[in-house]
């Protein structure tokens, strides 16, 4: 039995997403009594995505797990400076589990990433089975809820590890022209923080709760943003140049997107849902619907209601 771990690439895309949904497909069927509801620890956001699996592949840490030269499942992790790391998914196909595969990949996982000391996920409160196995490998629960289980595993370096600051209360403490690049913070309360006139380039936002926040005057140029939920999220005076929006939607309740007093030319919109989409007292000069110039259209609709 030889079971390994390989960095996915985008051609792995469709065989990774049709194995993720069987998993995942029949982990519903047998924790979800109610089939009625959706537990997104279980069927986790876009897990029979392609789209979302090439996302994965190019943006997190996503490894194809080969059993006897064979795909049968994968790990997707995050790994945030140099010391933390989180399990955001794991997968065996079905046909293949019972096999021990599981426990060699966290291994397997543990042994490609040694400076990690932190390591933790989310599982489902249901998958009973799933709280059995990460205590097997050494995760501590971290909180639980009627949905959900945290668990989190420590990891003892053997090297003494420089300017670590723990378990301490910094409360109202102040910075003031620090140099303080490479900084790591994991399980630490920002909250109400200031941050102003810093520099933040290629700073790394990972799990992170940043509701209610503020920013303002910010350069993000070049900047990533993917898998966020901006429910309720206002943007104003924001400059847009080269956006794209991919894979976006409206999420479960299909609150509307609303754009007012928008520069928007040469915006380009295709195969999407635009059902009660309305437009008014906008330029709409240049613009087409399936290569059709929209003035042009509306035009005609005039001229036929003057009839």
């Amino acid at each position: 039995m030889l079971i390994t771990i390989q960095k996915a690439v985008i051609s792995d895309a469709q065989k990774l997403t049709k194995i993720m949904k069987k998993t995942f497909d029949e982990e519903a069927r047998r924790w979800q009594l109610n089939q009625g509801m959706i537990d997104y620890n279980i069927q986790p956001p876009g897990y029979s995505s392609v789209e979302m699996t090439k996302y994965m592949i190019e943006e997190l840490v996503y490894y194809k797990i080969i059993y006897n030269k064979e795909v049968v499942g994968g790990i997707i992790v995050t790994i945030t400076g140099k010391s933390f790391g989180r399990i955001d998914r794991i997968f065996v196909d079905p046909d293949f589990q019972g096999k021990k595969i599981g426990s060699r990949v966290i291994e397997l996982i543990e042994e490609e990433f040694p400076s990690v000391r932190t390591w933790d996920l989310e599982t489902s409160s249901r998958q009973v089975t799933n709280h059995v196995f990460y205590e097997k490998m050494g995760y501590k629960i971290t909180f639980q809820t009627e949905d959900e289980y945290g668990y989190i595993k420590r990891i003892k370096s053997p090297i003494a590890i420089e300017n670590l600051v723990s378990d301490k209360d910094l409360t109202n403490t102040q910075y003031e022209n620090c140099d303080m690049e490479k900084t790591e913070c994991y399980q630490v309360s920002l909250k109400g923080s200031s941050i102003s006139n810093s520099n933040l380039m290629n700073t790394h936002f990972s799990n992170c709760n940043l509701s209610y926040s503020k920013f303002h005057n910010i350069n993000f140029n070049y900047s990533s943003y993917a898998d966020l939920n901006l429910s309720h999220s206002k943007m104003r005076l924001v400059t847009l140049g080269g956006v794209r929006f991919i894979d976006a939607n409206l999420g479960e309740e299909q609150e509307p997107v609303s754009f007012e007093r928008c520069d928007l030319p040469g915006t380009k919109i295709s195969n999407s849902n635009l059902s009660n989409l309305q437009i008014t007292d906008s330029d709409i000069s240049g613009m087409t619907i399936n290569n059709i110039p929209v003035d042009k259209l509306l035009e005609v609709y005039y001229r036929e209601l003057k009839k």
